[in-house]
């Protein structure tokens, strides 16, 4: 059976892929566009800086150093991308709709998890507890 310690690392080590891989997604033209046409603000500027948010919180949570920090950058990073991205009310098409919804729940479960970390830390096997 595995230890709690080994279980907060898996659980750190799974949560933050999403977000490492995520961010790379967030330096090209077509992200950029599709914010934009998302009614996203300076799109030019807040894609590539969420990029680097997701990138800098997912990093910081997968090494356990300062995750605190890392998971307020994700939930920085969460709530208004899961607000201005994943508008499932007032679509028309119901495929649309459905997936809209489930990325927003997506994200609702994530930031969860990150308001988890932000409170409880990074766990035993970290660069924080050496």
């Amino acid at each position: 059976m595995l230890q709690a310690p080994v279980i907060a690392l898996l659980g750190r080590i799974l949560f933050s892929l999403i977000f490492i891989f995520s961010s790379f997604g967030h330096f090209t033209q077509q992200y950029v566009q599709y914010a934009a046409a998302q009614g996203v603000p300076l799109p030019s500027f807040l894609v590539p800086l969420s990029g680097l948010m997701a990138f800098l919180g997912g990093v910081s949570i997968l090494l356990g150093f300062k995750a605190r920090y890392g998971a307020w950058l994700i939930i920085l990073f969460l709530i208004p991308v899961t607000l201005f991205m994943h508008k499932f009310w007032g679509l028309t098409d119901p495929s649309q709709t459905m997936m809209q919804y489930i990325n927003f729940m997506k994200n609702t479960a994530m930031l969860g998890g990150a308001l988890l970390i932000a409170y409880f830390g990074s766990g035993p096997l970290s660069v924080d507890r050496k």
